[in-house]
């Protein structure tokens, strides 16, 4: 019996082997959701059908995937909208084509309905999933049924359409769609989630919109790989270029992501590299979306930036967060609201402006101010409770309420952002605090009455009870004094050690090494909202119970500025000290200094004011005075803005007097020598340069190191 279980189990997928030897699948023939990854490959197993299963582990998605390279990208799915449970089955039937079957034995109609009865399925070698008859006719194919994705071989038609997901990992119908208009007209437009609207305007158009002869007709995507238009007079118009001859050294695609880019994409077959885009539309996303109402490429008070590849990067600036961490693009809220109710305490006094270069909000404006000063502008919108935003630009106040929409930067504005912020954690007063008062006063009536018409030993008991009541309250009082007082407790969030291990799943993604230890990617939970931040693991205290660790960091603490990273938190715990800072998604200046990114002139300019003002902010103008001690570009840091932020400011103090470099203080003859010859060094006359035997020479005080002349004064005029 058991033999021949084995034999009937081997047959089964020996004619398993057989019916997919030329990718067919026969009538009858199912698939199952599950961890087993069951799937119905392409002759040459370049692409598969099948459940893909997602993060969650408990939910697939019925679609078709390279299944040769490591991404197994998905180029086409069913139901994005409501995945499958596990347990559930795909069948292949003759009168139906693809149907869907949920464990609870509840069926969907996958392909459209048949005309005909199909005898199998074909997953092609082109992506293309076809239900075939008896004499290999087509009665469905996954081409005609597109989602956000074409593949080379593959047509794109009058009244056709590519909509986005939602988002990366997020297969629901998205804010996007690509069509094919039947007038002939290319076009991207937005769609009104979570309706199925479309708004008019679309933010990208190709084509003449008639039935002329210069009409489009067909976007064809051909197995060389080019992409072009094909009109009416039969003339081509090529989008992008593939390769020449068949598509033999990367596979292709062009899909409409979940940003809103239709961006034609390729894969080396070998490997050995990802997914690279080589043409995309529109060029510049931030800057084409044309509506005067809706939220723009990012959402509702966002800012949009275009990355190198020509994608839109999204951020909230501050004061704003996320509404949702899990769907971004339902935009950002403020931190805060002005009040604009006389009786309540608000004040002027209690905001300031973050200023950011070159950001707009072009549909958000209310008010146009000029000719206005920047200091007319910010007082104007720090008196108009109304006014979230004010852009000052050639000499004009552009004031902004919310919500702010269309957000991007654009190098072209010249121009600047004022955004209203609140210096501290002010709350204004209640409304209802006059309220409030009597009600207190009513609660006093309240108790004095019981205890007037109560019996002697209530009374003892009341005036017991009273008693210890206040003595609770005015020890509690007390201790919050005490440590109110202390930044440490007021601004900083003391954590556990296992907290940040935990936030940094086990210290495991490096951001950086530094003089004072190594710096890890982390997030953490700040009400109820999930932050992503820098934890720094410092080696170089190994003193227990350092007070002089809790002291520096409360100095640190209270330091505020915007060209500096933000302390958020910190870990004394045994002989662990940790630092937890504010997350910068840009990196170091230094990736941009020495790596393949560059920044543009003005970026650069911007960069170096920033620094110099934070250093201004460190030296003269914070509480307690901080000298750097080590200003390099791996300790500058870029927000999100490509603003400068300062980082390890206040690890220099951190470092107890035998830690710090106890041998350059007492040798500064020597630290003077070496910094002249640097000097000598960099030169701008090349002759006046010393040779590097007489740089050692120097180094080592054989040569006497002259002091060295001061820069010309036209050194720096007239040059390019």
């Amino acid at each position: 019996m058991a033999i021949a279980f084995i034999l009937i189990h081997l047959l089964l997928q020996s004619n398993l082997a057989l019916s997919q030897n030329n990718g067919n699948v026969t009538v009858g023939t199912s698939l199952s959701a599950d961890e087993k990854g069951a799937r119905w490959l392409s002759p040459s197993g370049d692409f598969a059908f099948g459940f893909f299963q997602q993060q969650d582990q408990d939910s697939f998605l019925l679609s078709i995937w390279y299944d040769k390279i490591p991404e197994k990208t998905i180029v086409w799915y069913a139901n994005g909208d409501d995945l499958s449970p596990r347990g559930s089955k795909l069948n292949l039937t003759s009168d139906r084509g693809l149907v869907l079957i949920s464990p609870q034995g509840e069926e969907k109609l996958i392909s459209d309905p048949i005309i005909g009865s199909v005898a199998f399925g074909s997953m092609k070698d082109t992506g293309n999933f076809v239900l075939e008859n008896t004499n290999s006719e087509s009665l469905w194919e996954s081409f005609n049924q597109s989602t956000d994705t074409i593949l080379p071989g593959q047509t794109f038609v009058r009244g056709s359409t590519l909509s986005s997901r939602r988002t990366e990992a997020n297969f629901s119908r998205g804010r996007f769609q690509l069509n094919l208009l039947r007038n002939g007209k290319l076009e991207l437009s937005t769609i009104n989630i979570p309706s199925t609207y479309k708004n008019v305007e679309p933010y990208y158009s190709n084509g003449t919109g008639d039935n002329s002869a210069s009409s489009i007709y067909q976007m064809v995507f051909n197995q060389s790989a080019f992409i072009f238009l094909r009109r009416n007079d039969g003339q081509e118009v090529v989008l992008s270029q593939g390769e020449l001859g068949q598509t033999t050294s990367f596979y292709h695609r062009a899909t409409l992501s979940f940003d809103g880019v239709f961006t034609h994409f390729r894969h080396p077959k070998n490997g050995n590299g990802g997914w690279s885009a080589i043409w995309s539309i529109p060029e510049n996303i931030c800057l084409h979306i044309p509506m005067a109402k809706g939220s723009g490429i990012c959402g509702f008070n966002r800012i949009c930036r275009l990355t190198n590849d020509k994608r839109p990067d999204c951020q909230c600036p501050r004061p704003f967060s996320l509404v949702d961490p899990n769907d971004e693009y339902r935009g950002c809220i403020p931190e805060f609201l002005q009040s604009c109710n006389e009786n309540e305490q608000d004040s002027k006094d209690e905001y300031y402006f973050n200023n950011l270069t070159n950001i707009d909000w072009p549909t958000s404006d209310y008010e146009q101010l000029q000719p206005y000063e920047e200091d007319d502008c910010t007082s104007s919108c720090l008196n108009d409770c109304m006014c979230a935003v004010a852009i000052f630009r050639n000499n004009t106040c552009y004031k902004k309420k919310l919500p702010l929409s269309n957000g991007r930067i654009d190098s072209s504005l010249n121009g600047k952002a004022l955004i209203k912020m609140r210096k501290s954690n002010y709350v204004p007063i209640d409304n209802n605090s006059s309220g409030n008062g009597k009600k207190s006063q009513s609660t006093l009536v309240i108790l004095i009455s019981v205890f007037l018409g109560s019996s002697v030993f209530v009374n003892f008991v009341l005036i017991g009870v009273i008693f210890l009541g206040f003595l609770l309250i005015y020890q509690n009082k007390l201790g919050r004094n005490g440590k109110g007082e202390d930044v440490l407790h007021r601004n900083l969030r003391c954590f556990t050690y296992k907290e940040l291990e935990n936030a940094t799943n086990g210290f495991k993604e490096e951001l950086g090494r530094g003089s004072f230890g190594i710096v890890y990617k982390g997030s953490i939970n700040q009400a109820g909202t999930t932050n992503l931040v820098a934890v720094k693991k410092l080696d170089r205290f190994i003193q227990e119970g350092d007070t002089e660790f809790r002291t520096e960091v409360n100095v640190i603490g209270q330091t505020h500025h915007k060209n500096l990273v933000r302390l958020l938190g910190f870990c004394a715990e045994g002989s662990n000290r940790l630092l937890v800072y504010e997350f910068m998604k840009n990196g170091t200046l230094s990736q941009f200094l020495f790596g393949d990114l560059k920044l543009t002139w003005i970026q650069r300019t911007q960069i170096a004011v920033g620094i110099a003002k934070g250093l201004v902010y460190l030296h003269e103008e914070c509480s307690t005075q901080i000298i750097h001690c080590d200003i390099k570009p791996q300790n500058i840091l870029l927000d999100d803005f490509y603003s400068p932020r300062i980082s390890d400011f206040g690890l220099a103090k951190l470092l107890r007097i035998d830690q710090s470099d106890s041998e350059a203080i007492d040798d500064l003859k020597r630290l003077e020598r070496f910094l002249m010859v640097a000097i000598w060094c960099i030169q701008e006359d090349p002759h006046l340069r010393p040779n590097m035997k007489k740089v050692v020479l120097m180094l080592e005080g054989i040569v006497e190191v002259l002091v060295p002349p001061c820069p010309s004064p036209y050194s720096t005029l007239g040059k390019n």
